[in-house]
């Protein structure tokens, strides 16, 4: 199978790491595969190269986006893929309509049909995404669930010292934009509610010195440590004690598969995304949003409770194996890519 992956997206983020993960595994697969994105995605760009996947660079501006449109038309005639995949709204409105019929809009946020209308297929990330498709007028028969993937096999664990981090010291991990919607300011709060508690925030955004004036507030500047962008979420994972998730608006979050796959215990809130996968007391713990008290609660149960903290891992464990895994990802992405295959034909460019 010949996939052509086009993506504008942000230097960094969780919907790129979904897009550079799935690639990987699809390359693993036997699928040959070229991508068509930002020059400043320098760290996708060289992952991809190693794979052995070429790249062609565009700017995906939207006020002069001839020079993108003929990027994307000549890449498109050069490498002849049976399927084309537009990851998130941007990269959907450079797609060009001649070759609508092998071409997926894929949707990691609420983002409008209108965006995708040169794509006649459509993938949604959650049960809810699909929804949100739909309504929008997207027949069943081209529409699909795909769900992410984590694989962490082989990671070792970061080195606490490295991050002044005490050897036996309890650590939740955050993995998160710093942004309203993560609700990274409940997690501080809770966070000076819970004695020995240490936290790790691995991301980055606008509300940084916000973030880090507020956690001086608290007088957590000695239990908090922001790690900025890392590349290596395997390995916090693999060093910490829990994962917290505490995010107001989250159409998914890749997280929930993260803390799964290293068998970390989970704690989220309960947006639309989390609220759909994260069973109460069987794989995570999953609390109300904005609620300091009960994500206190919750953190100093998992992390007090050595049972209930085994419970929800081998629960989050068998939602993995069940649903996303890389073995579940490349199957029903194959899957898809046949039906489409099957319905446009060989490619004619």
């Amino acid at each position: 199978m010949r996939v052509m992956h086009v993506m504008a997206g942000a230097a960094e983020g969780g919907a790129e790491n979904i897009m550079l993960e799935s690639v990987l595994a699809l390359a693993e697969a036997g699928h040959t595969q070229h991508v068509v994105t930002r020059q400043e995605n320098l760290f996708r760009i060289e992952k991809f190269k190693q794979a052995g996947i070429s790249v062609d660079l565009a700017t995906f501006n939207r006020l002069w986006p001839l020079p993108t449109q003929g990027t994307i038309r000549r890449s498109i005639k050069a490498f002849k893929p049976d399927i084309i995949e537009y990851w998130m709204g941007r990269a959907g409105q450079f797609a060009p309509k001649a070759y609508r019929n092998r071409s997926i809009g894929w949707y990691g946020g609420y983002y409008k049909l209108a965006r995708f209308t040169k794509c006649e297929w459509h993938v949604g990330l959650t049960i809810d995404l699909l929804r949100h498709i739909r309504e929008q007028g997207v027949p069943e028969d081209r529409s699909a669930i795909i769900h992410t993937y984590a694989d962490f096999t082989g990671s070792a664990p970061a080195d606490r010292a490295a991050l002044d981090t005490p050897a036996d010291a309890p650590v939740a991990l955050a993995l998160a934009r710093l942004h309203e919607k993560k609700g990274l300011d409940t997690l501080l709060d809770a966070t000076a509610k819970v004695p020995g508690l240490y936290v790790w925030i691995a991301g980055e955004g606008p509300l940084e010195a916000d973030l880090k004036a507020h956690c001086a507030r608290l007088g957590l500047g000695d239990r908090v440590r922001f790690l900025g962008w890392r590349n290596d979420r395997g390995a916090l994972l693999e060093a910490c004690d829990v994962v917290a998730f505490p995010s107001r608006y989250e159409p998914f979050g890749t997280v929930t598969v993260d803390a799964w796959a290293a068998s970390r215990p989970l704690v989220a809130a309960d947006a639309a995304g989390p609220a759909a996968y994260v069973k109460d007391g069987v794989n995570g713990l999953l609390i109300p949003k904005n609620d300091v008290d009960a994500l206190a609660n919750a953190l100093t149960r998992v992390i007090t409770d050595k049972a209930l903290a085994a419970r929800i891992v081998e629960g989050g464990r068998a939602s993995y194996e069940a649903q996303f895994n890389k073995a579940a990802f490349q199957r029903d992405s194959a899957a898809l890519y046949e039906r489409i295959r099957d319905h446009a034909g060989p490619f004619e460019g």
